[in-house]
């Protein structure tokens, strides 16, 4: 059989990137559930909702950070307040800037609120202020004083006949305002901490106030008294009320009672009912249990939560920044998203068709990304940050360590992409820092730590077999072999192609081989001046690979343990080093933030890719070897899609037309169609090929009123792309001649109005006037040489003629002739 040839790869771009689009403050949702907009320092990020994808950043001109927005209720407005004391109405849809105006407050306004009709804009400032705008008459209506501290919460009454307006600040106090007097009429006292949410009833004559204070308020409106005080034993930062649709959570008895949805810091979702003050539902997280802390605060802990009653979900966001929709049926999750991922450490394709990603952050979580959507599926385990992931082959399994000292194996559910952990070890006196998987069978794995020793854990049948049934049950691992490996942390392990050799490398500068049998030392490479970050077997050659802090890469042959090949280029530490194209080129990821792709037989660097701003800690391709995937210490995470077979496609097809356009380029001029030969010459955009169609013009025997005719029967366009030739021609003595006529048919025929028109014309006339200058002298000392000349002939002809005429006639007439003509 035939070797399969190897097409070399030459260029990567960019396919998805995931960003921090979130870092805390307001989230809000349109009213038709298709776009979040949330903020991130001096950016509003708008993302659509079905692929998680931010398609819209406005940004602040000033650079200044966004202290809150709101959109208004019928979608149309969006206003935004920043530190620089500007508030700023949007265009979100386009992310235009459509006014901005002084917002009056001496301090950054903290809040802001729309009225239902989306008519007035409230704004609460960190001055102890109110003031209410007229968004369509564009002024200030009303400053509202008396609060007390940060004004944190506004809120219209519902019904605008009342004209109320309700606030809360940091005397704990909730002030009801009438806009017709511009006066505080009333003062709602009950919570000890702050006011976190406000919430109308449909009758609107009731109110349920939530805070800190672990409690939530039911408030009668036409009384000002409380109706209830429920305890809800957490700190509120929301409470929603449930719409009265029969199908939704808690429903299912009553469907008339006033029930609310709470939020907090105990992280999970409660319904209660306001009548009773009783808890009809407590949602069960899976990590609930594990994640409470001793004083019973959850560091998952909610911190928002919308209600969207057109699609019958709620959506929270939670302390690590995680968005999470659940369905209001049975507060079930439906999708999630990660608004930002903190330093990643590592990453790696999962899934049989590697359709998902999973992530290690500086975090004790692992996430799973599916690259479609980016819903994201967190998992709980480890009780400390998790530092480095592995798959196994056909990606469904793969291992992690952590700084618990220990590893865990997970699994991935074909069917429903569900990740649970099914196995566990501990062993390691220090942190894990390294783990490997078996590449032929699914036997074993292979751990490194800062305890300076390697294991080697046999997987039992139970997980190396093909599950039959989903399980809880996690089992237990046990190091079947121990070996101390090195002098120093172990910073990377790597399984080889047949399972029946591993390679370890260290910060001791060195790298060893071992047997994975009995981890028996075969042999040691030396040769690297700095610790060594990252070891990788070659997939066909008997070759080891070796990326250092002293930024070289080198290859190491496995038979005398010598030093190969040495890949410099990098000018900082190579933290990850991966083959590609079947074993014949290299990928190198660096503190500096690059990429670079190397091919091995001629040692040269092909390529260097730029996008990420920050050590590159991630580096892994996936099985069809079509691209690969980065992560760094920037928070951001890119697919990377090898196109070199699209671009030398393109090349291909470039190649071909153009071709075919320069035969029918040759075709034109022979049929002497001028104007449709330089209509396509201008269209290619080539200079060269316009001046020689220009100079087939004017070989002919009326070739400057041909080309004349066809100059100005062209486009404005390609009248001034003409232009733009001539002062590239005119730089060259031997087109100077086709530039002048160009030139001079233009500035005959084209009024200087219609030439002050053309785009770059400037440039154009400031670039033709020296050497149109230096042509004018050149042609001059020819003239003058001419000159000359003619002056000599002219000379011999007079002085020839007395010669002439002394001559007297007779055969010798000729001869005295030349012998004049030599004299």
């Amino acid at each position: 059989m035939a070797p399969h040839s190897v097409q070399f790869k030459t260029n990567y771009l960019v396919e998805k990137k995931i960003e921090p689009f979130y870092k805390g403050g307001k989230v809000q949702i349109n009213k038709e559930g298709t776009h979040l907009l949330c903020i991130c320092q001096n950016k509003l990020n708008i993302v659509e909702i079905t692929t998680g994808t931010v398609v819209r950043s406005i940004e602040q001109e000033d650079q200044e950070d966004i202290t809150c927005f709101v959109l208004s209720p019928d979608d149309e407005m969006l206003v935004t307040g920043s530190r620089a004391l500007l508030l700023k109405q949007w265009q979100w849809q386009e992310g235009t800037c459509i006014r901005s105006w002084k917002a009056i407050h001496t301090a950054p306004v903290s809040s802001m609120t729309f009225d239902p009709t989306s008519t007035l804009l409230a704004t609460g400032g960190c001055d102890n202020t109110i003031k209410i705008w007229d968004m369509h008459k564009r002024y200030c209506t009303h400053n509202l004083k008396g609060s007390f501290g940060v004004v944190h919460l506004v809120e219209f009454h519902p019904d605008m006949s009342l004209l109320q307006l309700f606030s809360s600040s940091m005397d704990y106090k909730i002030r009801i305002w009438d806009l017709q007097t511009s006066k505080c009429v009333s003062i709602l006292e009950t919570h000890f901490s702050a006011v976190t949410s406000l919430s109308f009833s449909p009758d609107r004559n009731t109110m349920i106030s939530s805070g800190r204070d672990k409690i939530c308020a039911v408030w009668d409106l036409e009384t000002k008294s409380v109706k209830r005080t429920i305890p809800v034993y957490e700190s509120v930062e929301v409470a929603v009320l449930l719409p009265n649709s029969p199908n939704l959570i808690g429903r299912d008895k009553d469907t008339d009672s006033l029930l609310f949805i709470t939020a907090g810091s105990k992280g999970i979702l409660r319904v209660w009912d306001s009548a009773t003050a009783k808890c009809l539902y407590t949602q069960k997280l899976p990590h609930t249990k594990q994640k409470s802390s001793e004083d019973g605060v959850d560091e998952n802990n909610l911190t928002h939560c919308l209600l969207l009653p057109n699609q019958e979900e709620v959506v929270t966001v939670n302390a690590e920044h995680s968005i999470i929709i659940y369905d209001l049926h049975n507060l079930d999750l439906k999708k999630q998203f990660v608004g930002y991922n903190e330093e990643v450490l590592d990453v790696k394709f999962l899934g049989p068709s590697d359709s998902h990603i999973v992530v290690a952050t500086n975090s004790t979580q692992l996430k799973v990304f599916e690259l479609a959507t980016l819903n994201c599926q967190i998992l709980h385990g480890h009780s400390e940050i998790v530092l480095a992931l592995d798959v196994f082959k056909k990606g469904l399994m793969f291992a992690s360590c952590s700084k618990d000292h220990t590893i865990r194996i997970w699994r991935m559910n074909k069917d429903t992409g569900k990740v649970d952990c099914i196995a566990m070890g501990g062993g390691h006196a220090r942190d894990v820092g390294t783990i490997a998987c078996s590449r032929l069978h699914k036997s074993f794995i292979v751990s490194g730590s800062q305890d300076l020793t390697l294991k080697i854990w046999k997987l039992p049948e139970s997980i190396s077999s093909a599950p039959t049934k989903p399980t809880s049950v996690v089992e237990s691992l046990y190091a079947s072999v121990t070996e101390k490996g090195h002098d120093k942390d172990i910073n990377s392990v790597a399984v080889s192609p047949n399972d029946k050799l591993i390679v370890s490398g260290s910060q001791d500068k060195t790298a060893k081989l071992w047997s994975s049998s009995d981890l028996s030392l075969l042999g040691v490479f030396r040769g690297h001046s700095r610790g060594i970050w990252c070891v990788q077997f070659s997939p066909v050659d008997q070759v080891v690979a070796t990326s250092s802090a002293d930024g070289t890469v080198k290859l190491w042959g496995l038979k005398d343990f010598s030093c190969l090949k040495t890949f410099e280029g990098h000018d900082a530490s190579v933290l990850k080093v991966i083959f590609v194209s079947h074993g014949t080129q290299l990928m190198t990821s660096g503190s500096d933030g690059l990429l670079k792709l190397w091919t091995i037989k001629t040692n040269e660097c092909d390529k260097t890719l730029d996008g990420h701003e920050d050590k590159v800690w991630g580096l892994h391709a996936n099985r069809q070897d079509s691209a690969v995937i980065t992560a760094s210490a920037d928070s951001s995470i890119i697919l990377w899609k090898d196109v070199t077979e699209v671009e030398l496609a393109e090349e291909r097809a470039k190649k071909e037309t153009e071709i075919l356009q320069q035969q029918e380029l040759s075709n034109l001029l022979h049929e002497k169609r001028f104007l449709k030969a330089l209509g396509l010459a201008i269209s290619l955009d080539q200079p060269h090929t316009v001046l020689k169609v220009i100079k087939v013009i004017l070989q002919e025997p009326q070739g400057k009123d041909d080309l004349e005719k066809n100059i100005l029967r062209l486009r404005k366009d390609q009248k001034e792309s003409v232009l733009r030739y001539c002062s590239i021609w005119n730089t060259n003595s031997r087109n100077c001649h086709e530039a002048q006529c160009v030139l001079n048919t233009l500035l005959t025929n084209e009024p200087p109005e219609d030439l002050l028109q053309f785009s770059g014309i400037r440039g154009s006339v400031e670039a033709l006037i020296p050497y149109t200058e230096r042509h004018m002298q050149r042609m001059g000392r020819l003239l003058q040489a001419s000159m000359f000349v003619d002056f000599m002939w002219q000379h011999m002809k007079l002085t020839d003629l007395p010669m002439e005429e002394n001559t007297a006639p007779g055969p010798n007439t000729g001869i005295t002739q030349r012998e004049t003509s030599k004299a």
